[in-house]
């Protein structure tokens, strides 16, 4: 079985903390091995180690979310990355058409597809056996995972078997009801409805047919290319409400949808992350300031207080699922992005009279890790070392750089970093656009730059 993780999101369910480059899977608030904080995408990776799985995984994702995913879990994940931003139908075809291509995977295999965000308990990545086994014996185009409800939530997707007898693993699946009101909810859940876990099981040659259907290529560098072509279309609407025969394997366990703050607040081993307080009053209420200056919350219940360089926001928990509506028309930069070889976090943006912008970013390169040999053509650059030591190159020449030194970048110059020891460093730009596109990568690795 091959597993692909779906990495996707616009950044808004979870503002201010996610953005564009750091969706929701990327937020560093889960407890881990006492007080040591995870992503969702590291949690999952971690689970997926512990079953052995994580040789037989990839990630399919858009170009802004690579570096971090890298930052979060290193080198050792297989990405496919989109040529632009669609849906679940056109990234799980590309995902389907680079195994076929690159893997050169079997027409035969099982390809197990979920969110990269899941939250469950480890236990549920051993009914992967199970749900490759079902889909082999049932003869069905799909296979899903369902798991019993513990509420008549409105938030998810309910699956409506045929049977209930499990003299099978698994299930005929009847219909699909799409976030009902909570009282069809209910009566859903006394048919013994479970809810779809977003998880879309199917031999690698049932998919390829869907692409032969449609006139798309099924080689990878083709399809790429052709990729405009593909609806902005969902995996459900376009290819399982199309199937013919689906089935469904029973999951009782944890399975929770991380999307909002409420949801995400419950998951939390404490009140405060970052610099404030919450009074004793403030019953399930929640802080998390990523800002250097404190926040104090006085006597407000069921609030979700949230503090990062893209925005504050001070939200009743039940009102939190109306985030994206509300955050729709906010069109700024992201003010704070992980990187392969570190973070960076926007201090201060104003424009100047003389016309140019001035831009100031505080920067953590890690130890061992490097900027790219790089040109910016709109914009010069001073570097204020404030701590941790490192090699700089500029147009060729490698200095050793410590704190207190200040180095000056010309327009045009190519330059870049390696930190020795953690290297953090205050970066102002000054230029006619201040784009994160303004430059041009000459060399990746510290070994090719230094060679050039």
């Amino acid at each position: 079985m091959k597993l692909i993780l779906l990495s996707g999101g616009s950044g808004k369910r979870l503002w201010p903390l996610s953005n564009p480059s750091r969706a929701k899977q990327f937020l560093k608030v889960l407890k881990h091995e006492g007080t040591k904080l995870e992503s969702m995408v590291q949690r999952i990776w971690r689970q997926l180690c512990s079953a052995q799985l994580a040789d037989a995984t990839y990630i399919v994702t858009n170009k802004e979310q690579v570096d971090i995913i890298q930052n979060q879990i290193g080198d050792r994940i297989r990405l496919i990355v989109e040529p632009e931003r669609r849906d679940t139908f056109p990234a799980i075809a590309l995902a389907a058409s680079y195994l076929y291509s690159f893997a050169q995977v079997s027409l035969d295999e099982i390809v197990c597809v979920l969110p990269v965000d899941t939250y469950v308990e480890d236990r549920f990545f051993q009914k992967m056996e199970e749900v490759e086994q079902a889909i082999r014996e049932s003869k069905a185009d799909i296979a899903l995972i369902g798991a019993y409800p513990t509420s008549p939530s409105e938030k998810y997707g309910y699956i409506v078997p045929v049977h209930h007898e499990l003299i099978m693993p698994y299930m005929t699946v009847r219909k699909f009801i799409e976030k009902p009101y909570k009282e069809e909810a209910q009566k859903l859940i006394e048919q013994k409805a479970l809810w779809n876990c977003g998880v879309f099981v199917f031999k690698l040659s049932y998919l390829l047919n869907q692409l032969v259907k449609r006139r798309l290529p099924l080689r990878y560098e083709e399809l790429v290319a052709r990729y405009a072509e593909f609806p902005k279309s969902s995996f459900d609407y376009e290819v399982v409400e199309k199937a013919d025969q689906i089935v469904v394997i029973p999951y009782e366990g944890d399975w929770i949808d991380l999307g909002t703050w409420d949801a995400l607040t419950e998951k939390m081993d404490t009140h405060v992350i970052g610099k404030g307080m919450v009074s004793i009053d403030s019953n399930n209420t929640h802080l998390i300031n990523e800002l250097e200056i404190p926040v104090a919350v006085l006597g407000l219940s069921n609030i979700a207080v949230i503090s990062s360089p893209d925005g504050i926001l001070v939200a009743n928990k039940s009102a939190s699922p109306r985030m994206k509506e509300i955050v729709k028309d906010i069109g700024q930069r992201p003010m704070y992005e992980e990187r392969r070889w570190g973070w960076y976090r926007v201090l201060d943006y104003k424009k100047l009279e003389d016309g140019n912008e001035a831009l100031t970013k505080r920067l953590k390169v890690l130890a061992g890790k490097n900027l790219s040999y790089q040109i910016h053509l709109k914009r010069k650059e001073v570097w204020i070392i404030i701590s941790g030591e490192g090699e700089f190159i500029l147009d060729g020449k490698v200095s050793r750089v410590k704190q207190g030194d200040v180095l000056q970048i010309p327009v045009g110059s190519k330059h870049g970093v390696k930190a020795t020891s953690d290297l953090e460093l205050i970066e102002v730009q000054i230029g006619s656009e201040l784009v994160e596109e303004d430059i041009i990568r000459l060399c990746m690795t510290w070994e090719e730059i230094k060679s050039v």
